[in-house]
């Protein structure tokens, strides 16, 4: 983000009472920013200028979801306005109210996430949440037009960004998807799914989760689809990351056992989801490896992730088995 955009930004929202804009780490699909409102911190969510809003740069669509969430159990940030601007040269956004807490992986990231105790009962919290979002009714939500996304048109999205990689990166990575179609449990009701649900994407301090955060890809369809998601990343073994906190985070049967008493149902075949979540995994790692490998100086930490990728795809095919 550039001095000139920052600029811009700031006087495009001065009529709007919002001062002291600054950039904040994080979100790649979208820039986002911290900044004060009649003596409130607040948050501004704002597409990449110069790109049409769409897929994960449609921030609208962001506000639209954590809007309709806000009357829930689930927690989330209070939406304050949106505008719609004239992309691409002037990005649309939205403003939210600040949330107070951290955002980190324990079982990737290596920094402090807090006591072990408190941690591991933040991966509890996490399943319950999952569980809140999921017993909502998308019709009640306001959202009966999104359309339903099948389990298999998933597999069938991963594989379109692995046909882009070096098949080296990820060996195999065709026959995973094969078992994967041959093997497509009956779909479930469909549920409001946030695409990237883990602890990275909550904002949490030592009381508890404070919001769900990042819904650049939500959409609707099995609600499955998360639940795989957060198990593989609440699982130590499969990253096999070195952190302070491996060896002390809830077992993942314990965590999948929250989840489905929070639920109220038996949500069976968690074990394909979290083998699709393995793919997509490889899936998103080697394009992220890729495009690091493109760069003048590439990132050590990021290549050193091409190692992982056919671990990754030996445990899609363990939970298959």
């Amino acid at each position: 983000m550039t001095a000139k955009l920052l600029d811009e930004l700031q006087t495009r929202l001065a009529p709007k009472g919002i001062s002291g804009l600054r950039p904040l780490a994080g979100g790649a699909s979208s820039l986002t920013f911290a900044g004060e409102l009649a003596g409130r911190r607040i948050v501004v969510k704002v597409a990449p200028p110069g790109h049409a809003p769409i897929a994960h740069r449609d921030v609208l669509r962001q506000a639209k979801i954590i809007r309709a969430l806000g009357p829930t159990e689930v927690p989330v940030p209070g939406i304050l306005f949106d505008d719609a601007g004239e992309p691409p040269e002037i990005p649309p956004l939205f403003a939210m109210s600040f949330s107070d807490g951290i955002s980190v992986e324990p079982l990737f990231d290596s920094g402090q996430a807090g006591p072990e105790a408190v941690v591991a009962e933040r991966f509890r919290q996490a399943a319950r949440i999952l569980a809140a979002v999921h017993r909502l009714s998308p019709a009640e939500l306001g959202l009966a037009d999104e359309p339903v996304v099948a389990p298999v048109a998933e597999v069938d999205k991963w594989c379109r960004t692995l046909q882009t990689v070096d098949l080296a990166l990820a060996p195999g990575w065709p026959d995973v998807a094969d078992a994967l179609r041959a093997t497509t449990p009956p779909a479930i009701a469909p549920a409001v799914v946030h695409g990237d649900f883990r602890l990275g994407n909550l904002l949490a301090d030592e009381l508890g989760v404070t919001a769900v955060i990042d819904w650049e890809i939500w959409s609707v369809g099995d609600p499955r689809v998360d639940v795989g998601w957060f198990l593989i990343n609440s699982d130590p073994d499969t990253y096999r990351r070195i952190t302070p906190y491996r060896g002390t985070t809830p077992p993942v049967d314990e965590l999948a056992a929250a989840y489905r008493e929070a639920l109220g149902s038996s949500t069976p075949h968690l074990e394909w989801f979290q083998a699709l979540a393995c793919f997509k995994s490889t899936a998103t790692w080697s394009l992220i490896v890729k495009h690091n490998r493109r760069r003048a100086t590439p990132d050590p930490e990021l290549e050193a992730m091409a190692a992982s990728l056919p671990s990754l795809l030996i445990k899609a095919a363990e939970h298959l088995n």
